[in-house]
């Protein structure tokens, strides 16, 4: 399923969202679509609803539109549908299409967008950088053939990465885009139907390391001339194969192996018409070497993404398992279930909220930072659904003056001001580790009554939890088997779990 346009719509991170959804352990169902999304930060719920009630859903929705999970936009008695590609459509062609599922949303602070390095940008930079040295430094004709090299390799290289699941924007609409689906399905056969394989490259690859080697002999060599254009006359050979497989065997015409194939033509007619033939052996030579080694690079990195591909779908099939969670559960109440008296102190959330998640912690442990943060964030995203608990292991006098001194600010904070306010001191803390700064936070000097806290400690140690940090869902400690991250995974069904309350 592509949903590249919905992802672009909602400036979500495709990479993790293409991930979560191909792990989730009811893959590729709407329960998988709509867990991704809670998952990325769109809170949604999904509805079976009769057409004759969707005037009254809201101006966005989404819908299974073609059997393709589909954003909605209806503006008077137009929609615009956001799946595979973007299309207008009418009401009647819209309920025509699409089953009675619904999906309602909404966009909350805490969704994960697009965070991803873009290298694009540098690589127009060097890219500007070549043709102005080209310009200033070789003729008018050389200059226009480094051109051609640097748009081949561009066009190129967007084909390589296309090949590992990153779709292309410009290859996408050379081929027609999403108003024209033939041209589009055109350019896939085409490059489906490429039987080259030597070290596992393609047509499409070789492409990359041509235009790659004759840049580097084009800049690098002004006396090169008589190599290019010899270079430039054997790519005729692959001008006349690509012809033949378009025009003979698949029948079809793929625009950027056109475009690629105009690119080369117009090469050999520069090198024909103004290239030198002066031979150089020495240049011949470099340029042997040059081709094979990018070979060799070009082979060795095109098997390392293959590689990390294979490795990824193989993590997704092993995830959509680990992620099961009548699995999950059952490890989870596997374990013996611990009753606390004290569900008052540093009680954070709602009280009224069926799962309780208890943190057993320390200030002074280096991986308490981590579970703290997982904390912080599902008391954001689900302040009504959840309440939580720090219990911090104190052991009193012997704790030292430094510990008694922070726990009876963070006590201080807790009791005179916000959750907020407490949590983001318990945040401070974590980044810094500064005693002084939490004590200014805290604004006074008197001591705590900390017998709570001490009994609280004397809880922990009697259910076996002196090491940090511990998490306890409704009384059951989280499977070791599981990462804490991962409740992250399970927290929607431990939420709408009726035999798993408080």
């Amino acid at each position: 399923m592509n949903f590249d346009k919905l992802i672009d719509h909602f400036r979500l991170d495709k990479q993790e969202f293409y991930f979560q959804f191909n792990s989730h352990p009811n893959y590729p169902s709407a329960l998988a679509f709509s867990d991704t999304l809670n998952f990325l930060g769109l809170k949604n719920d999904a509805y079976e609803l009769d057409k004759e009630y969707w005037d009254e859903l809201p101006s966005e929705f989404m819908a299974l539109v073609d059997n393709s999970f589909s954003l909605v936009k209806k503006k008077d008695s137009e929609f615009t549908i956001y799946s595979d590609k973007v299309k207008n459509i009418s009401k009647e062609e819209l309920y025509k299409n699409s089953d009675d599922f619904v999906l309602l949303f909404e966009k909350t602070e805490n969704v994960k967008t697009t965070t991803f390095f873009d290298f694009k940008p540098f690589i127009y930079v060097i890219f500007g950088i070549i043709l102005l040295y080209s310009f200033l430094q070789f003729t008018w004709y050389e200059s226009i053939f480094n051109l051609l090299s640097l748009l081949g390799i561009y066009i190129s290289l967007e084909l390589f990465n296309q090949k590992f699941g990153q779709e292309s924007v410009v290859v996408s609409n050379i081929c027609g885009g999403a108003s024209n689906s033939n041209t589009q399905s055109a350019c896939a056969t085409i490059f489906s139907s490429d039987k080259t394989n030597i070290l596992g490259l393609k047509l499409s690859d070789f492409s990359l390391i041509y235009f790659l080697g004759i840049t580097f002999i084009g800049l690098l060599f002004p006396s090169a001339q008589f190599a290019l254009r010899i270079i430039s006359l054997i790519s005729v050979l692959v001008i006349l194969y690509s012809l033949y497989v378009q025009a003979f065997v698949e029948k079809s015409l793929c625009r950027v192996c056109l475009l690629i194939i105009f690119i080369l033509l117009s090469q050999i007619v520069i090198s024909s018409l103004y290239f030198s033939l002066e031979v150089s052996l020495p240049i011949v030579f470099i340029g042997i070497i040059a081709f094979i080694s990018l070979f060799f690079t070009i082979a060795f990195l095109n098997n390392l993404m293959n590689q990390k591909e294979e490795l990824k779908k193989s993590n997704a099939k092993n995830l959509r398992f680990k992620r099961n969670y009548d699995l999950f559960k059952r490890e989870l109440l596997s374990n013996e279930k611990i009753e606390f008296s004290d569900k008052n102190t540093f009680f954070l959330g709602n009280k009224d909220a069926k799962l309780h998640i208890s943190v057993v912690s320390n200030p002074y442990c280096g991986f308490c930072k981590n579970a703290h943060k997982i904390l912080e964030d599902l008391l954001a995203k689900y302040p009504e659904e959840i309440s939580a608990q720090i219990r911090f292991n104190y052991s009193g006098e012997s704790a030292g003056e430094k510990y008694t001194q922070l726990i009876s600010d963070f006590l201080s904070i807790y009791q005179n001001k916000s959750q907020h306010e407490f949590l983001n001191t318990v945040d401070t803390w974590f980044e810094n580790r500064n005693e002084d700064e939490i004590k200014r936070k805290s604004g006074t000097n008197q001591p705590q009554n900390l017998t709570d806290i001490i009994q609280m400690t004397s809880e922990n140690s009697s259910a076996g939890l002196t090491f940090t940090p511990v998490f306890i869902l409704n009384g059951y400690q989280f499977p070791d088997k599981y990462d804490r991250e991962d409740i992250h995974y399970f927290i929607n069904e431990l939420i709408e779990d009726e035999d798993f309350s408080a």
